[in-house]
């Protein structure tokens, strides 16, 4: 057994499993989008995992490392003025450092790229620094008008479908919410 054999073998499953992760990247997939790109997440190390082997689902599709939220979302809004389909995936916190991007480019340019946030301190039950935007984060993407869509692992692909939904009259950035660990 080689050594990334014995880390691939050893690694926990996480709740949803890796097929929600792959479901949700398949989904994404066959409704055209493209490119992906984001900060990684512990809740979403599993989507992460997924884009960055670049089989499967991931086939066919880009994944765009960034070192910050609002960077990730800069790119991915570059790629849509372009005429491509990009995703951002980030943590709630770094919803917070995007607020800027959003409002000055995406929301005044109709640039409403899907947005993949994890909902971490949603339970009180995380880090003390989530906390506040985990209790909050439902009012504050109310606020902004981003149409968003709690994730359901163990129906993957109609999430995906429903967050899509919500925003395809094309005045919407849609948010697809992960709660748990995919």
């Amino acid at each position: 057994m080689t050594h990334v054999q014995s880390l691939t073998a050893a690694r926990p499953a996480a709740p949803g499993g890796e097929n929600a992760a792959e479901t949700l990247v398949q989904a994404f997939a066959d409704h055209g989008f493209t490119h992906f790109s984001g900060v990684p997440c512990s809740l979403l190390k599993g989507v992460f995992r997924v884009l960055e082997s670049g089989t499967g689902p991931a086939e066919g599709v880009s994944y765009l490392p960034a070192p910050r939220e609002d960077s990730a979302l800069g790119v991915a809004s570059g790629l849509s003025a372009a005429g491509a389909k990009p995703v951002v995936l980030m943590q709630n916190s770094g919803l917070g450092y995007s607020l800027n991007v959003l409002t000055s480019l995406n929301l005044i340019y109709d640039l409403h790229v899907p947005l993949i946030v994890s909902w971490r301190g949603h339970d009180g039950n995380d880090a003390v620094e989530h906390d506040i935007i985990g209790r909050e984060l439902l009012n504050l993407l109310d606020v902004f008008g981003l149409r968003h869509t709690v994730f359901d692992p163990n129906d993957a692909y109609a999430s995906v479908e429903r967050c899509l939904a919500a925003a395809e009259d094309g005045r919407s950035t849609p948010v697809l919410i992960v709660k748990e660990g995919i």
